[in-house]
């Protein structure tokens, strides 16, 4: 039966596993290019980009995911009742106060992210805030507030840059080895590493999202209904975001697993994403929230 501290353990120790894992594929395809063309400096390039991409993967990502979903921080000022939110519950679960951003997005929806607990950050649409009423808000907060607890947010951040930059230099392969042909020593085998890889990317990034395990999501909802005392509000706001059909204008594949429901709702989802959804049906959370006894 996992606990939120074996929970959190077991994120940590993912989190460097694949960072690990990444930093051997990126040199092992450097030194594979550089045997290729008999020229030293490309490994030397590749052990330069994996290990400076580990490092912005590890202190940037949380910046760079805001940025990709268009998110902009709040002040206690700009909307007091959501900075009070927070920082009660923050308090109540024994964490640093978070800073806060907005997404100027109509679709209610939320993510946590940052590299630890002090360096938080819990993220809104404008549409959470304007089709919720304060008992919801206040479940969806402390959901993510769990997030952070839990160290969901370093292992979900860090995915998101090092799958995307394992597609870029898929595509880069690919690139290389058209243009290299069969010519070049080698040629012909970047010409295929660059193709499997093309093909591959997709579906290992979206296997990776899939290690931060669906389960997360369960814990995440049974700690944070423990957190207010009320798992009926979060159940609530899970019934009202999953029906809520507004797209989102900054959804992508890349980011989508952080946030507390699927973004893609109003949007074609094809079947590939279908085959692979980061999160559990809404029905069973909202039936597990409905079970507890508190």
């Amino acid at each position: 039966m996992p606990t939120l501290y074996s929970e959190a353990q077991s994120n940590i120790r993912k989190t460097w596993f694949l960072m690990a894992l990444f930093l051997v594929l990126i040199i092992g395809l450097g030194y594979v290019f550089s045997y290729s063309y008999n020229d030293p400096i490309i490994l030397y390039i590749a052990v330069a980009i994996a290990f400076s991409q580990s490092f912005i993967s590890y202190w940037f990502s949380d910046k760079i995911v805001l940025a990709m979903n268009g998110a902009k921080p709040v002040a206690e000022s700009d909307n007091q009742e959501l900075y009070h939110i927070v920082e009660n519950l923050a308090i109540a679960s024994g964490l640093p106060m978070p800073k806060i951003y907005i997404m100027e997005e109509a679709q209610p929806n939320a993510f946590a992210t940052g590299r630890d607990e002090k360096h938080a950050v819990v993220a809104v649409t404008r549409g959470l805030l304007e089709k919720l009423n304060k008992v919801e808000l206040e479940g969806v907060i402390a959901h993510e507030l769990s997030h952070v607890k839990n160290k969901d947010i370093l292992l979900s951040t860090v995915i998101v840059v090092l799958a995307g930059i394992i597609a870029l230099l898929s595509d880069f392969f690919f690139r290389i080895g058209l243009r290299g042909g069969g010519r070049k020593k080698g040629g012909l085998v970047l010409l295929i590493i660059g193709i499997a890889a093309a093909i591959l990317a997709p579906i290992a990034a979206t296997l990776i999202q899939l290690a931060v395990s669906r389960k997360r999501e369960f814990l995440a909802d049974a700690s944070g209904a423990l957190m207010t005392r009320y798992p009926e509000g979060l159940a609530s706001a899970l019934q009202k975001i999953a029906g809520d059909a507004t797209p989102m204008r900054s959804a992508n594949n890349s980011t989508a697993h952080l946030f507390i429901s699927s973004p893609f709702k109003g949007n074609k989802v094809s079947f590939f994403s279908k085959l692979f959804m980061t999160h559990p049906p809404v029905e069973e959370r909202i039936r597990a929230l409905m079970g507890m006894r508190i």
